[in-house]
């Protein structure tokens, strides 16, 4: 058995789920306009690889804490279907259902929260994510641990392995689709890094480094 990585956001969606979040939630009329200027920002940043770790997952979760658990349940109750269906790409479900005999999971620098209904979505029952801080039932606007974001995705893969008591070298062949510079790092951890409809900047580098590269987008 192999393992498969899959990225989510630009990778097997044709968008962020952060960003759409923070867009729904303007539509909702429960943030203002003016979230919409600092959103882009965020995600321009991001792109670029520009934006710290820590501060880009603390972005986004810091919209939670005002917000009681059953709210955003129901809120992204209605998120899933209106904004993130219609982005999930036909060509990367065909990549999962053409991946079932190996290990496959979605991992992504999205918290949890949003990312679960969506890998169930897609029929992959492994999700490594960004795990947001819950006390007393409530979004705290923190995390545990670190980002699952570049060398963080690496760290919580690791984790996720040994607790399968496994690790990558465990694998004769380990695949990484990604479309983002933030996930150099672990495209140069797996045998076979394949950069998916990718940024600018992870284009060079697979050009340079004669990876793989993939459009999803057909």
């Amino acid at each position: 058995m192999n393992l498969v990585l899959l990225d989510l956001d630009n990778t097997l969606l044709s968008g962020d789920t952060d960003v759409e979040w923070l867009e729904f939630l303007i539509e909702q009329g429960i943030l203002p306009q003016s979230a919409q200027r600092e959103n882009l920002e965020m995600d321009r940043r991001y792109r670029a690889g520009q934006a710290d770790a820590l501060e880009y997952v603390r972005f986004y979760l810091r919209y939670y804490p005002p917000h009681d658990m059953n709210a955003l349940l129901r809120l992204r109750e209605r998120f899933i279907p209106e904004r993130i269906a219609p982005r999930m790409l036909p060509a990367a479900r065909a990549l999962i259902e053409n991946s079932r005999k190996d290990l496959v999971a979605i991992i992504t620098a999205t918290n949890r929260f949003l990312t679960e209904p969506i890998a169930r979505a897609f029929g992959v029952e492994h999700l490594i994510a960004t795990e947001p801080q819950i006390a007393n039932g409530r979004f705290t606007g923190d995390i545990v641990g670190v980002p699952c974001m570049r060398e963080g995705k690496i760290a919580w893969l690791e984790k996720w392995l040994q607790a399968r008591n496994a690790s990558l070298a465990d694998f004769a062949e380990t695949w990484f689709y990604s479309d983002s510079i933030n996930d150099l790092p672990l495209l140069s951890r797996v045998t076979h890094p394949v950069a998916v409809d990718a940024d600018a900047n992870l284009a060079r580098i697979a050009r340079e480094r004669g990876w793989h590269t993939l459009t999803l987008r057909q």
